[in-house]
This record gives structure tokens, C-alpha cells and sequence, in this order.
């Protein structure tokens, strides 16, 4: 598959998706190859719709932003030890949000399409190797999938 290559502007809570306002320069920025995940492979092909992609796009950055995924190394993270007068969440804030807002997603999604969405969404497994994990029959995994991802999209409210 063909790489489809973007800089995007790298924040606290990953890479943002839109541009910055006005005519600010990004202060950090990351090449992100779209074609790597499993979603916008079956977008590019018509199996799913904008708002399916969306929709997993958000149920991804809310697992990351909770980083849920298995660490392999220590952490770095600065440790806050006063307030810096900063608007908003804290970080660890930001990560217990990611995560309610996570569970909610895949609470949502209602039993046994968990397995589907972690899977391809969150862990980027192609849809035939979950199939195969699952033992599920082959080519079943797109409709399971968009089925998924419709509840999630409901979760999220995206239109």
C-alpha cells in the first residue's frame, strides 16, 4: 500500500488532526503515515463511511490519550508540583477523562464487539488476522466491525 505521509503538530495529548489557528507556526511537528491503520485502509476502499472512520479515529486518541497500551519503558513525564496557572486539566486529569471516556465507547458498543474494536482500532490488527484470532469466519470481521463502530459513533455523537 501506498504511504500517505502528513506533518501534524505534536501536543501533550498526541498528534493534532487540524491546523493551528491563525497563522501560528506549529512549535513540534510529526510525520504520521494515514495508510498504517487498519481503518483508513478500509475507508479508502468504501467499506467504511466518514463518520465509522471518526468514530474509531476518537475511540483510538481516547485509548492513547489514557495510555492504555502496554508500556515498554519507564516514564519520563515531568512530575507538577505546583499549579503553573495553566487553564484546563492536569495531565493525569486529561488521562482519567480519556480513560471514562473510553470505557464509556466500548460499554457502548455493547458485549462481545469489544474484542473487534480493540483489536483493529486500538492494537491497528488487520481485519483478517482478527478474523482468524477470533475465529470468525472470514470477511464477517467488516460488518461485526461496522456495527461497532456505529454504536461508537453514537457514543461520541458524531454526525
Amino acid at each position: 500500500m501506498k504511504r500517505q505521509l502528513v506533518e501534524r503538530e505534536l501536543t501533550p495529548e498526541g498528534p493534532r488532526r487540524g491546523g493551528r489557528a491563525g497563522n501560528a507556526k506549529p512549535r513540534r511537528t510529526v510525520t504520521v503515515n494515514l495508510a498504517e491503520s487498519p481503518l483508513v485502509w478500509l475507508h479508502a476502499r468504501g467499506h467504511l463511511t466518514d463518520r465509522l472512520l471518526d468514530a474509531g479515529e476518537a475511540l483510538r486518541a481516547d485509548y492513547e490519550r489514557a495510555q492504555l497500551s502496554p508500556s515498554v519503558t519507564m516514564r519520563w513525564d515531568p512530575v507538577r508540583v505546583k499549579s503553573t496557572g495553566q487553564q484546563g486539566l492536569a495531565s493525569s486529569e486529561r488521562q482519567v477523562a480519556a480513560r471514562q471516556r473510553f470505557d464509556g465507547a466500548i460499554k457502548a458498543a455493547g458485549r462481545g464487539l469489544e474484542d473487534i474494536l480493540w483489536r483493529v482500532v486500538c492494537a491497528g490488527e488487520a481485519l483478517p488476522e482478527a478474523e482468524k484470532t477470533l475465529g470468525w469466519p472470514a470477511r464477517s470481521g467488516k460488518l461485526v466491525l461496522r456495527i461497532a463502530l456505529e454504536r461508537v459513533a453514537e457514543f461520541y455523537r458524531i454526525t
